[in-house]
């Protein structure tokens, strides 16, 4: 059995690893095709991390099948436009996944390196690389499933390396999304304002309407 066999249930469970962190071992699946990804992360790789939602509360995985994985490739700016996902592949792009949610969650952390998720990356960048050809069209990217999962690797080599990328975890709570931050003087607090910073923005308008109709209500105190 892989490291991810055991997550492919869709029973939820969750463990703390020692540092306190709840990561998710089984996760809810996505229905095939019925999801919408988000590249918000600034990375293919922590984007390909964020296919998980919720990981520590109640963990949705978005890539429930080989084609979920292809639809995700093709809609990944930086990676060739189609590849197929066989089981065996999937599997190598699911571990893959984990192993560089866990990196990034460790350098978040400020903590050393899991070792046997840098096997898994280091192992996987090893790999063939997509070929690269420039033409009017502009730059064409080929490969197969292989390829892209080295390729992915390699950007979260890079980011993860990086001693001036700031990584971090979405500030809305339950959102457990890694992303890089390239604001001016690092002050982004969410992975993406559709997707997170709305959501919060709008709770807390619901929050202060309802503090204030609390107040209205309840009248000028007496003594």
């Amino acid at each position: 059995m892989s490291r991810i066999s055991a997550m492919r249930s869709p029973v939820r469970a969750r463990v703390t690893d020692s540092a306190g962190d709840d990561l998710a071992t089984r996760f809810v699946t996505g229905q095939d095709g019925d999801v919408n990804f988000a590249f918000v992360s600034g990375n293919p790789a922590l984007d390909l991390a964020g296919t998980v939602l919720s990981r520590r509360d109640e963990p949705v995985d978005l890539l429930a099948a080989p084609a979920d994985l292809e639809r995700w490739v093709t809609e990944c700016g930086e990676l060739p436009d189609r590849v197929t996902a066989a089981p065996a592949t999937f599997e190598s792009a699911l571990s893959l996944r984990e192993a560089i949610y866990r990196l990034a969650l460790d350098r978040v952390l400020d903590r050393l390196f899991d070792p046997s998720s840098l096997e898994i990356v280091n192992d996987t960048a090893a790999g063939p690389v997509p070929t690269i050809k420039l033409s009017d069209a502009g730059l064409q990217m080929s490969g197969d499933l292989l390829a892209v999962l080295a390729q992915v690797a390699r950007s979260g080599i890079a980011v993860l390396d990086d001693p001036h990328a700031c990584l971090k975890e979405c500030g809305r709570t339950g959102c457990t999304r890694i992303y890089l931050d390239r604001s001016r003087g690092a002050r982004r607090t969410w992975c993406g304002m559709d997707e997170c910073g709305n959501r919060v923005k709008a709770a807390a308008y619901r929050a202060r309407r309802r503090a204030s109709a609390t107040a209205e209500g309840r009248g000028p105190e007496t003594t």
